[in-house]
């Protein structure tokens, strides 16, 4: 049993994201694999879109103040994004763009260097988001993530869950799980 803390959240806002469905069964797997699994809802922090003319007025906003305690708290991070056009989508370089930031009120600083972060990515296409994944390990490794070996990718993810939230597919669910183990192992 690991003490293996993990902060899983899906790239979209949207309240019907096949994306979140994949941020809550990647937590179900984490507890599977004995890590503690926390589920948030970027939506539930709402934050500006980046600007230094910002930044410099007022600085952090809060809900990025608690983002960033959040992730220093957790040993590992979980991540399922959606694909826009082949790249990250917004919510997520927004957040990063801010949680990477130095607060001049104190708090944590570099709580992405050197965190473990699992990678996955669901679609209602044949791609199952596939295009994405690289882009964003790409960008985590510039923020100072280091990405765990391999990644989930979800095709056709609008009929890819059971009504328990698990993978549908068995192979899917076994990769899923497979890569929750490997997360969980790293950052504990």
């Amino acid at each position: 049993m690991s003490d293996a803390k993990i902060l899983v959240f899906a790239g979209s806002a949207r309240e019907r994201s096949l994306n979140k469905k994949l941020a809550a069964a990647g937590a179900a797997a984490v507890t599977r694999a004995g890590g503690a699994a926390t589920l948030i809802d970027l939506a539930n922090y709402p934050a500006p879109l980046y600007h230094g003319d910002e930044e410099a007025a007022h600085g952090l906003p809060e809900n990025i103040l608690i983002l960033k305690q959040m992730i220093a708290d957790h040993d590992g991070l979980m991540i399922a994004t959606p694909e826009y056009n082949g790249f990250v989508p917004p919510l997520l370089v927004n957040t990063f763009s801010w949680v990477s930031r130095k607060s001049e009120t104190g708090g944590p600083e570099d709580v992405l260097k050197s965190k473990h972060v699992a990678v996955m990515a669901a679609s209602p296409g044949r791609l199952g988001g596939v295009r994405v994944v690289p882009r964003l390990r790409d960008c985590l490794c510039e923020l100072g993530c280091v990405p765990v070996q391999g990644f989930v990718t979800v095709p056709a993810a609008g009929s890819a869950f059971t009504d328990d939230g698990n993978l549908a597919e068995e192979t899917a669910q076994r990769g899923l799980d497979s890569l929750a183990a490997r997360l969980v192992a790293a950052a504990g």
